[in-house]
């Protein structure tokens, strides 16, 4: 990410100063909707860049990681501003693949609103459904735009009944395309101002009448259905009754209701669009400034003290203590780390101090932290280029750097009033990828670049596991996965994968008895140790109990203890090259010989190590496997293919149900071992339309083909 802009002096002009003219607006929808080419035609339309993708410079705007471009998929967030009739438009540009859902909530979490943008030429499908899910549950006001409408297989019609299908009644068209001779879009027919807006000429449209460029009788339906749709969202509830009646309402009360509609995220207004020909571009910007909500009329995540004590309700003032937060973290080689922040409250300044609070997600090796830090420079960013700013107020978004301990989900706040905001919600990664260095070296830089990764994206999990000796990235899917491996080896480790490991254990299947004996004669003190003992299983999960029942003397007291400390050692190591460590035995010492002078800690040690493999051979050990809990979430016509394909991997289902969603929710055990690439799997198997969790539930026997 390269650092440009003014030199020494930052640009004020870059910075807003009352929070009712910002705007913060994501971009949402599935990948090849052509989000990133509509934020590109509206910043060209504006002035911000010269020709779409490059700033004035050549640099390019979006902040393309490697992996995607080869890969055809945006996979960060990018943040693109832009001045338009008094208002700082903050565009959040986000990835639409699935794999990728950690990046869309750091977007949504930046957002006050969403554009949710879908191709004319292609179907609603079960993830695009899935990303309207997303705006829904954290309750963001949205408006549709119907993209690339010069595309061979737009239909516009089925994509607005497929999007009221899907996304409910609220989904309404604002214009309707008007086109040449040709059948090529040239402008846009206002349904409620019914006037025309021509760009045949390009950006900004000519304005004029509709005269006979539009069906008179297409028009008279469509703009009767708006309007009505309209009234059904106003707090007004004469103006039904008044429609009812015959009544014209004015325009002006008609638009007035629906900019509140669409503030309050109950009314979805569709704006078809074309980013090559710039048809639609004034209409978006309008929807954005006038009816999408200022930060002021959203309300802050709540924040509490480190401690967890209670603090006052955030507010959306400049002039209020700093509570802002990380919504995503970069590594640039010659800046550091760059943090991309959403200021909610007070004004972040540079050359000042800030407190950075961690946020709890320790488990996926994100450690908690409270510390102070310096913020020297605050910046625009504009895709890939920083623009150095004097100062970022409650409501805008911003980029600082070099503040080291900072991730992705932080909170930055006042030194004198410390803060943790509420995080979002982040998902669980659940495909696993085992990685290795090629070299020592390779093995050194493996381990730096992790730390930068798992410092940027909160969805991956990092697990250093010690039974395996396994270094394992859990991510979200194969696509996230592939982009992480690229970006350790961009940072110069040369990395490769192998299988992934799972842990086993074993344990004995029946009652057993062995004999250890170690005597050894050397020059000087030999050692000398014999011991019986009695092995037994124990119920799952009950642990490891030892038992003293050695009578008379046979084995002096002082080196019972060591007996113990064989064992248990043995038991560690396992019985085999494999390791497996043994688990679940109560073994009891019965008997055994000593030496007055021989006999020593480390022989009895070595004793008790022998008579457990003796016990072993005698008996009958048995491979212990992870059983895991598992939930699958899914819609009722992909039931059986679930059921079918759970019983396939060894699942045994414990029940099936409805939840609150109309979902079918299925409960289920299965073997860790058969859901390595569940995650993958499972989206192939719905179309994507299922989630699931798992939770490790105990160890069970497992086939015998899986035994050492």
């Amino acid at each position: 990410m390269g650092i440009k802009g003014s030199g020494d002096r930052a640009d004020s002009a870059l910075a807003a100063q009352d929070p009712s003219v910002i705007r913060n607006v994501a971009l949402i929808g599935p990948s090849g909707a052509g989000k990133t080419t509509l934020v590109e035609a509206l910043l060209a339309a504006n002035g911000v860049i010269s020709r779409a993708g490059t700033v004035a410079d050549g640099t390019t705007v979006c902040d393309h990681d490697p992996a995607a471009v080869r890969q055809q998929r945006s996979v960060t967030l990018a943040i693109a501003p832009l001045q338009h009739a008094g208002f700082k438009i903050n565009l959040v540009d986000t990835p639409g693949y699935a794999d990728f859902l950690g990046e869309l909530r750091a977007g949504l979490r930046a957002a006050d609103a969403a554009l949710f943008v879908i191709s004319a030429g292609e179907d609603v499908d079960a993830s695009t459904v899935a990303l309207w899910q997303e705006c829904a549950t954290v309750g963001t006001p949205r408006a549709v735009v119907i993209s690339r409408l010069d595309n061979p297989r737009a239909d516009l019609d089925s994509v607005v009944a497929a999007c009221r299908s899907s996304f409910g009644d609220g989904v309404l068209p604002l214009y309707l395309p008007v086109r040449d001779s040709s059948g090529a879009v040239t402008g846009l027919a206002g349904l409620l101002s019914q006037r025309l807006f021509d760009y045949r000429n390009g950006y900004p449209p000519a304005e004029g009448g509709l005269d006979n460029t539009v069906d008179a009788d297409e028009l008279a339906v469509a703009r009767n259905e708006l309007i009505e749709g309209i009234i059904a969202e106003s707090e007004d509830e004469s103006l039904m009754e008044r429609y009812l009646e015959g009544e014209d309402i004015e325009t002006d009360v008609l638009i007035n209701d629906l900019e509140t509609a669409v503030t309050r995220g109950t009314f979805y207004p569709v704006i078809p669009a074309c980013a090559h020909s710039g048809v639609g571009l004034a209409e978006i910007l309008e929807v954005t400034t006038r009816a999408f909500p200022a930060p002021v009329q959203r309300t802050p995540p709540q924040a509490t003290r480190p401690d967890g004590s209670p603090h006052p309700a955030v507010a959306v003032d400049p002039a209020a203590p700093l509570v802002a937060e990380v919504v995503r973290t970069t590594v640039d080689p010659y800046q550091g780390r760059v943090s991309l922040v959403r200021v909610f409250s007070g004004t972040l300044q540079p050359d000042r101090s800030v407190h950075v609070s961690g946020h709890g997600l320790a488990e996926r090796g994100h450690a908690d932290h409270d510390v102070d830090e310096r913020v020297s420079h605050i910046y625009s960013p504009l895709g890939g280029t920083l623009n150095e700013v004097p100062y970022c107020i409650a409501g805008d978004l911003c980029a600082v750097t070099k503040v080291s301990s900072a991730e992705t989900g932080d909170t930055l706040s006042a030194p004198s009033d410390s803060l943790v905001v509420q995080p979002w919600t982040m998902p669980e990664p659940l495909l696993p990828v085992a990685v290795v260095g090629r070299s020592r070296s390779d093995e050194d830089a493996l381990a730096r670049g992790l730390g930068r990764l798992v410092a940027a994206d909160p969805t991956l999990r990092l697990e250093r596991n010690a039974e395996t000796k396994q270094m394992v990235l859990w991510t979200m899917g194969e696509a996230h996965a592939d982009v992480v491996l690229s970006r350790l080896r961009a940072g110069g480790a040369e990395v490769d994968t192998e299988p992934v490991v799972i842990p086993l254990r074993q344990t004995f299947a029946g009652p057993s008895k062995g004999h250890g004996r170690h005597v050894k004669q050397s020059g000087g003190h030999g050692q000398y140790a014999v011991c019986d003992i009695e092995v037994e299983p124990l119920p799952r999960g009950t642990g490891f109990e030892f038992m003293d029942k050695v009578v008379g003397g046979a084995i002096p007291n002082q080196f019972i203890p060591s007996v113990e400390k064989g064992v248990r050692a043995q038991m560690e190591r396992g019985l085999s090259n494999d390791g497996f460590p043994l688990v679940d035995l109560r073994v009891s010492v019965v008997d055994g010989k000593a030496h007055s002078v021989d006999s020593s800690d480390a022989a009895f040690q070595t004793a008790g190590s022998l008579a457990l493999k003796d016990a072993a051979e005698k008996g009958s050990v048995i491979t212990l496997e992870p059983i895991d809990d598992v939930e699958v979430r899914m819609p009722e016509e992909h039931l059986g293919t679930v059921l079918g394909d759970l019983s396939g991997r060894r699942g045994r289902v414990l029940g099936t149900e409805t939840d609150q969603d109309g979902r079918m929710l299925v409960r289920a055990e299965v073997p860790a071992a058969e859901l390595l690439r569940y995650a993958v799997d499972l989206r192939g198997l719905t179309s994507g339309t299922a989630v699931f969790t798992r939770h490790f539930s105990r160890y069970a026997p497992a086939p015998s083909s899986s035994s050492p």
